[in-house]
């Protein structure tokens, strides 16, 4: 099984992995994919003007439902479709992922990490809003949202048709890939490699925890949006509270170690002292790991996120920039300052068997317990949990880039095929899978970004009739609650 992901990342890391600086520059690299998101993301960012920083704070009244209006159409609140978003975003992309950005970037990509997450607040919010303008209402009821109908219905309009449809197919195929590698193969995988830490079992017969995980993941997948809207909803904000109280913890008792941490970062960041590249190869890793982290410029959370009732398309692309800057700027950062503070990424260390082979959530799991000494059990499990809440998230966004391609009719046979990867996950290695997760990832920001692209006019002009209503006072008299709709 090793060998077959192997073959596939040769293949994908020659498409969309070539160096930009095609050798150029010695010592580093930079992936295309990667330069394609760092360009597109200050881009977006100064076209603009800084949405992130600018509706920050108008952006939280519209997640607390304070502009609610009776013509609002969806199928889950913009509040659910932001959990449900984070469910797929907040977890082993920040437990793993960071651990293994910094045990073999170093520090420093903890920094480029932070400033990724900052101008992916931007990527999210026009991806999201465009996903709101052109999403559409099936025969069934259910909505059809994201890069697939933007890409099609979007270029079609500017006279891009036959691009568009090419683009939407590819985004799909890829978005498929993604869900069964990123958003099933990965999680499980890492997921099995921290439990079996505490349950020796797992380690000997490990298909047993794919088949529990395909057994508790398709349960709640059958039961469509909906149901999976309600489970992120309930389980995502205790997951992020339990995890960010046991960092502050941890951060408080090696306070004395935290303004090194910060100096070390920073300092690693331009004048890194291991990481192979030298600063090009941990900014690299630092963008790669919060590319996988947030999805900013993926187009991946535009699917639910076009299910949300909201009148305004700008509106909900204001609630999701939301998810960069909660799961990369915050818990990230968080993660980083607890490995970096307690040591454990170094490859020469303790824990050097672990940043070998690429397993992060347990590299994590053993920084937390140098000061916990039983939160590693509690981690374990809430470990399993992330996993969990990301396959479901992500099996949904498989299934509606399923449908796109092949229609309503045969949705069934994509979850099937899903849960089958839980299981097909549990016996392969970590290290092929992060692989091919991070090339399926990164590689749907190809598409995407061509349509983010050409359509960003379209943003600019809601955009414009939203700050315009805004400032004059039309939103808060269209309130259903009048007495909390408040500029």
């Amino acid at each position: 099984m090793d060998s077959l992901f192997e073959s596939i990342n040769a293949i994908l890391g020659s498409v969309f992995f070539f160096d930009v600086f095609f050798g150029m520059a010695e010592g580093a690299t930079m992936p295309f994919i990667v330069a394609w998101l760092i360009v597109g993301g200050v881009f977006l960012t100064l076209r603009f003007g800084f949405i992130n920083v600018r509706m920050f704070s108008h952006s939280y009244k519209i997640i607390t439902g304070k502009y609610k209006t009776a013509d609002d159409v969806g199928e889950i609140t913009p509040f659910q479709s932001l959990t449900t978003a984070l469910s797929a975003t907040v977890g082993l992309g920040n437990i793993a992922g960071v651990a293994i950005a910094i045990s073999i970037g170093g520090p420093g990509a903890t920094f480029w990490m932070i400033l990724a997450g900052f101008f992916g607040m931007t990527l999210k919010f026009t991806e999201v809003t465009l996903a709101q303008i052109y999403r559409e209402k099936r025969p069934d009821g259910r909505i059809m949202g994201g890069a697939m109908q933007y890409l099609s219905k979007g270029l079609a309009q500017k006279g891009h048709a036959q691009l568009g449809k090419i683009l939407a197919i590819l985004f799909a195929i890829l978005a498929i890939g993604g869900s069964l590698g990123a958003g099933n193969a990965f999680q499980t995988s890492q997921a099995m490699g921290v439990l079996s830490e505490r349950i020796p079992f797992f380690n000997a017969y490990p298909i047993v925890f794919g088949l529990l995980m395909a057994t508790v993941v398709g349960f709640v997948i059958i039961g469509g949006i909906k149901r999976i809207a309600q489970t992120a909803e309930k389980i995502v904000p205790a997951m992020v509270f339990i995890y960010l109280l046991a960092s502050i913890w941890i951060l408080a008792v090696n306070a004395a170690e935290v303004p090194h941490a910060i100096s070390v970062i920073f300092h690693e960041a331009f004048a890194p002292t291991a990481a192979a590249g030298g600063m090009i190869g941990v900014l690299v890793q630092g963008f790669k790991r919060a590319a996988f982290s947030s999805e900013a410029g993926i187009g991946s959370a535009a699917i639910v996120h076009s299910t949300a009732a909201v009148k305004y398309p700008v509106r909900q692309g204001m609630v999701a920039l939301y998810e960069p800057f909660i799961d990369t700027i915050v818990i990230c950062t968080m993660t980083a300052l607890v490995i970096v503070t307690t040591g454990v990424y170094d490859p020469a260390g303790e824990f050097a068997n672990l940043v070998a082979t690429k397993q992060g959530a347990a590299l994590t799991a053993a920084a937390y317990g140098t000061v916990i000494s039983w939160f590693p059990i509690i981690l374990s499990f809430s470990i399993v949990l992330f996993a969990f809440s990301t396959m479901i998230s992500w099996s949904y966004y498989g299934e509606r880039s399923w449908t796109y391609l092949f229609g309503e009719k045969y949705t069934l046979v994509y979850k099937l095929i899903f849960v089958s990867f839980t299981v097909v996950a549990s016996v392969t290695s970590a290290s092929a899978l992060l692989d091919f997760s991070d090339l399926l990832i990164l590689a749907m920001a190809l598409p995407n970004l061509i349509g983010l692209y050409i359509l960003q006019g379209d943003v600019k002009d809601n955009l414009k009739m939203y700050l315009s209503k805004w400032k004059s006072g039309e939103l808060d008299r269209e309130c259903i609650d009048k007495g909390v709709c408040k500029q």
